[in-house]
């Protein structure tokens, strides 16, 4: 074992080259989209490819509200999110909207279909816009989850905002040291 010299050193490289995931579907993906970043050479297919690849926390949702947002006045290009489509109640008016994911709830599927637009897959994108010609790239915010919540500097330290493991929130829970005067000092 050790570090092989004649190599290099260590390997640095710590990016994956392959999905996690023993998808069949996923994996027929991988394939096209390995396919078209050799042949076009196209940044946009590189980047799909790569996050093909991510796993499940680096692939956050997006919800019909934001995609919304972020389509405002790109009505006729298609919106590509590796990643799930999620429904928003708080949309009342879904605009047509032409989308490309990995994944639709039936909720959103449903509205976005109704509204007289078009919910994509990747290997239907890989024929129209093979070069990503037209496409918006989205993301979903990875900050959302609740875990994000509970990191930083430890709860209860001077300034800090971070969300406590605590079993309720109530008066009897994490309410005496640190949080009074009378029980030894107050952050």
């Amino acid at each position: 074992m050790g570090i092989d010299l004649v190599a290099g050193g260590k390997s640095k490289k710590t990016k994956r080259t392959a999905p996690k995931s023993n998808d069949i579907y996923l994996k027929l993906l991988v394939k096209l989209y390995r396919f078209l970043v050799r042949r076009t050479g196209s940044r946009f297919n590189a980047v799909v490819l790569k996050r093909l690849f991510m796993s499940r926390v680096n692939r956050p949702p997006l919800s019909l509200g934001r995609l919304i947002h972020h389509m405002k006045n790109k009505e006729d290009k298609i919106a590509v999110l590796v990643g799930t489509i999620t429904d928003d109640v708080r949309v009342h008016e879904v605009p047509p909207l032409k989308v490309t994911a990995l994944r639709f709830t039936e909720t959103a599927r449903a509205r976005i279909e109704n509204a007289g637009g078009e919910c994509l897959t990747f290997d239907q994108l890989a024929l129209r816009a093979p070069l990503g010609q037209n496409t918006v790239l989205l993301r979903g915010s990875r900050a959302a989850r609740e875990a994000v919540r509970h990191f930083g500097p430890a709860p209860g330290v001077p300034h800090s905002h971070t969300k406590p493991y605590v079993r309720s929130k109530g008066r009897k829970f994490e309410r005496a040291r640190g949080r009074r005067n009378s029980r030894g000092f107050k952050v």
